[in-house]
């Protein structure tokens, strides 16, 4: 660098004060000036780290805004995982540090604890002066806890297992209702608890053990101790005329008149046998048959017997002490030991004793003897069997099932306590056709709500309506009762509460009820049908009116439609169940169910995060 002349005369008077300064102090503290000296470099030193210093405190202010804004906008998003929130809340940090200028971001870690997002991250900066005394890069850290806002949820899955859902249908649906549970049904269950409920139907709803509670217990059997027709031991026949009225010859016979007998075994006069007839003037040895002209019978030949008749039909007389049976009840008989041709028929009930009655019209003569045991049923609606004519207009007797139908009345679509009523019985035939799998109320054990779904099998038609109502009762109040303390549903406008059905099918639906019974108007074989159309009429209107009355509830509902036809019944239904436009799912395929259904499971969560 050159220096001009002139310069100099500037710089001598610039130094002149300060060389003034320097020998006064020079003069008056020697000593001070040694200790200055000394002092001097490192005191500069400091005095510049403190820039450092000051540069770092700047940037953890800036680091700690950072987190503290990543952390809450991933406990704001509906994420459940710590990879979830990780991605999210990293993703958000990055953004926030663009304009970090001294730092460098070195870490951070996003996690999830119940309904508490913990962020952290570190920073290293580069000092400028420190890095004398300092082994490397200075370092700054942030920590953000941020409590997300929460609801305690209870969600139903009303799931399709139709004949048609067969096939990997079923293993996708499978799948995508795991995983949703997986999504809804936290881990940590405080201090807000989430749980879902299942309602897995078909022809209808198997409430299982809960069955008799819901549709009312059924009449028990009348135990059955006894069954004959005849009373006394078999007189043999010697002699029969063909007369006028016909006379019997039977040594010693002991009947009396008006007795009923009944005679079988008789050679060459075969006209007799295998019928019941009245003593009438008896003698000790002889009697006629009342009414009886034998005279264009054959001839008698040899042999026969003839027994006295406990009623005058010579039907099976039973005894079951208090029975309760009037007559002309009719009656279904089932285990009865020894006389087994009774059993699985229906009867009419005749000559009721407070212990005994008859069986109408049946021949005892031609049945086994009675060795034990057996049961004696009611045939009406309500009882464990129900006699009806079919649409065939064939009379047949149906079994009760722990499966259940609409309720019908006045409390058709509302979740009044079965208690005050009763929803529908299902009777079928044999009481088969029932589906296997049961509903399961609310609960947060994953592991027992996934192992329910894997049981599940396709089978039967579809009475959506059915499960419909179902899933609104899971999460009613009114029903809770029902269910153990663990899984019943909290009350209606219960703070930081959500209630959510979600509504999956895969068609039309075909199949409803008449009296318990699968109705004429539904889909299937007239032999299996009642002769009476569907008490509540269609089941997609049913269905309709259960999603308007449980959404005036409160309850969100989703509504999924996989594979259904475009503009179909299905379809609209799909879409005016639901909450919203937002609530539809209309997957094709199975990929895109399990999409649908996880879609679902954000918005249940971003929901409930976010009430």
């Amino acid at each position: 660098m050159k220096v001009r002349r002139g310069d100099f005369s500037m710089i001598r008077a610039a130094h002149r004060p300060v060389s003034g300064f320097l020998r006064r102090f020079r003069n008056e503290s020697g000593a001070v000036a040694i200790w200055f000296a000394v002092l001097a470099l490192p005191l500069a030193v400091l005095a510049f780290g403190l820039i450092d210093v000051n540069r770092a405190s700047v940037e953890k202010r800036h680091l700690q805004d950072a987190v503290d804004a990543a952390t809450l906008l991933a406990a704001r998003s509906s994420a459940t995982t710590n990879e979830e929130i990780q991605a999210i809340g990293a993703a958000a940090l990055a953004a926030q540090l663009s304009g970090m200028s001294d730092a460098t971001l070195t870490s951070s870690t996003f996690t999830v604890s119940g309904s508490k997002v913990i962020g952290t991250a570190t920073a290293s900066i580069v000092p400028v002066i420190a890095n004398l005394w300092l082994q490397g890069d200075m370092y700054v850290g942030a920590e953000a806890e941020v409590l997300r806002a929460s609801t305690n949820l209870e969600v139903a899955l009303v799931l399709d297992i139709t004949g048609s859902m067969s096939g990997t249908k079923i293993a996708d649906l499978k799948t995508a209702a795991k995983d949703l549970i997986d999504t809804v049904v936290s881990d940590v269950q405080t201090p807000y608890y989430s749980k879902a409920a299942l309602v897995p139907f078909s022809m209808g709803v198997n409430a299982g053990t809960y069955a008799p509670s819901v549709r009312g217990t059924v009449p028990s059997a009348k135990s059955i101790s006894g069954a004959s027709w005849s009373t006394g031991s078999s007189k043999s026949i010697s002699a029969i005329t063909k007369a006028n009225p016909a006379r019997v010859t039977s040594n010693n016979h002991g009947f009396n008149n008006g007795d009923v007998v009944y005679i079988t075994g008789v050679s060459g006069m075969t006209q007799v046998n295998n019928r019941a007839f009245t003593v009438a003037s008896k003698t000790t040895h002889t009697f006629r048959l009342s009414g009886v002209n034998s005279s264009s019978y054959n001839n008698y030949s040899s042999g026969g017997t003839i027994r006295k008749c406990q009623v005058s039909d010579c039907g099976i007389v039973l005894t079951a002490n208090g029975h309760g049976f009037n007559n002309g009840d009719r009656l279904y008989i089932t285990g009865v030991g020894g006389m087994t041709q009774i059993n699985s028929r229906a009867f009419t009930v005749a000559n009721q004793t407070t212990n005994t009655f008859s069986l109408s019209g049946v021949n005892g003569a031609s049945y086994g003897t009675y060795s034990s045991g057996g049961s004696a049923w009611c045939l009406v609606a309500g009882c464990q069997y129900y006699e009806f004519t079919d649409n065939d207009s064939d009379v047949r007797q149906f079994q009760i099932t722990t499966c259940v139908s609409e309720r019908t009345g006045f409390n058709a679509y509302t979740d009044v306590s079965p208690a005050s009523s009763a929803v529908g019985r299902v009777y079928t035939s044999g009481g088969t056709g029932c589906p296997a799998s049961t509903i399961m109320p609310l609960s947060s054990d994953k592991t027992a709500l996934k192992a329910a779904i894997t049981s599940y099998s396709a089978t039967g038609t579809t009475a959506g309506q059915i499960g419909a109502a179902w899933g609104w009762y899971m999460v009613s109040p009114n029903f809770s009762y029902l269910w153990p303390t663990a899984s019943q549903p909290a009350a209606y406008g219960t703070p930081e509460l959500l209630k959510v059905v979600v509504f999956m099918t895969d068609g039309e639906f075909n199949t409803a009820y008449c009296n318990g019974v699968l109705s004429k108007d539904s889909i299937g074989n007239d032999n299996q049908h009642i002769n009476c159309n569907a008490t509540n009429g269609n089941g997609t209107t049913q269905a309709q009116a259960i999603c308007t009355a449980m959404k005036a509830k409160g309850i969100v509902v989703y509504t999924v439609g996989f594979d259904i036809d475009a503009g179909s019944t299905a379809e609209t239904f799909i879409k005016n169940c639901a909450t919203s436009a937002a609530h539809v799912y209309l997957p094709s395929g199975g990929g895109a169910l399990k999409d649908a259904f996880a879609a679902i499971g954000r918005d249940i969560m971003k929901l409930r995060l976010s009430r």
